[in-house]
């Protein structure tokens, strides 16, 4: 082993907060192994705390404010 760390997948519609059920956004993978998922919201109020920790933050939040891309239409 190396100590790299494996890259991470993006979050989808499956992934769902630890917290409350939404859907996360925000990924906290642990020093001491396993990883807790966030909705934006529970995820903001935890960040900093899971960062002094010396959690990895994977933080795809600002996918919440994107605006969609338009379908042609057939």
């Amino acid at each position: 082993m190396t100590g790299a760390l494996a890259p991470t997948k993006p979050l989808t519609a499956v992934d769902r907060c630890d917290r409350c059920g939404a859907q996360a956004y925000i990924r906290a993978s642990l020093p001491m192994g396993g990883e807790l998922l966030f909705c934006a919201h529970h995820g903001r109020r935890h960040i900093a705390a899971l960062r002094e920790k010396g959690a990895d933050i994977q933080d795809e939040s600002a996918r919440l404010s994107e605006t969609p891309t338009p379908t042609a239409e057939r």
